[in-house]
């Protein structure tokens, strides 16, 4: 079946972007009818980040969120097989100068969810020496694709979230950025729970401790999907980071990525189990 899969992306992927785009929706619009779990993880997720959305509000929201995350999916076959050309009419970068006048110095780009995060780490790379981590997938064959398809443009430095951090740090100090992506539920290590959205959740505290280890600038980066393709948004560094505490520090974090989602809700990656650590005592919502 996954060989099917990939065999139908590499055909897909020649489309014009907005033939592209109408399979993708398609895509997003059958796997919701179909996929039940991700379904339920998604509305549970919007039901606990917005419970003044009624039954029929979350539930279009939730239709939408998978539309742009089938399209997001399909484009897969871009980042795997278009040229670099291709992608760079796809995905135009705003906010570059930011980045810029920092070249040189440790900054990690901090980056959340959205659904076009894995075209703005390709944009990137681009343009850009760049280190990254990566979750290992259960399908190899998936896996290989994701990684090598990572791997395309430039030189970046990969590692798994089970090696050693110490060669990001490394490269940071070498003035290699670093696109960070802690806004999942990755469990209790290295994981206080700070409200997102007013709700406890466990965060992973490493843009903090990342920040004090290296003297780095945290430089936000929004991947946004449009009508036409993508835009990778580069702002200016957040001044004043880190500050008093870890905990103030990881607060600031998640409010922002809050503000950001606000913006384009149904690009957020939902249908990730981001509230499954719970305090102690708390049942899971799922």
């Amino acid at each position: 079946m996954t060989r099917i899969t990939l065999a139908l992306m590499w055909l897909l992927h020649w489309l014009p972007m907005p033939a592209l785009a109408a399979c993708g929706r398609l895509f997003g619009r059958l796997f919701y009818l179909l996929g039940r779990p991700r379904r339920h993880i998604t509305l549970t997720n919007l039901g606990l980040c917005f419970p003044q959305l009624t039954a029929a509000e979350k539930s279009a929201l939730a239709r939408r969120h998978f539309e742009y995350f089938g399209r997001s999916f399909v484009d897969r076959g871009l980042l795997w097989w278009a040229s670099a050309a291709r992608i760079a009419r796809v995905a135009r970068i705003e906010g570059g100068e930011h980045l810029t006048a920092l070249k040189g110095q440790p900054v990690i780009l901090l980056a959340p969810h959205f659904v076009g995060i894995e075209m703005a780490w390709a944009r990137m790379c681009m343009d850009h020496d760049m280190s990254g981590m990566y979750a290992q997938q259960k399908n190899p064959l998936f896996n290989k694709m994701l990684y090598e398809g990572r791997a395309r443009f430039g030189k970046p430095l990969m590692l798994s979230r089970q090696e050693s951090i110490r060669k990001p740090i490394k490269a940071m100090k070498a003035g290699i950025p670093f696109f960070y992506q802690p806004d999942l539920d990755y469990g209790r290590h290295d994981a206080i729970f700070v409200p997102f959205f007013a709700v406890p959740a466990a965060t992973v505290t490493g843009l903090a401790r990342l920040a004090r280890m290296t003297g780095a600038a945290v430089v936000p980066l929004i991947s946004r999907m449009t009508d036409t393709g993508y835009v990778v948004e580069i702002g200016a560094p957040w001044q004043d980071y880190p500050g008093e505490s870890i905990e103030v520090d990881t607060l600031r974090m998640n409010a922002f990525i809050e503000q950001e989602i606000l913006k384009i809700p149904e690009q957020y990656y939902w249908l990730h189990r981001r509230f499954k650590t719970r305090p102690p005592g708390e049942k899971r919502p799922y």
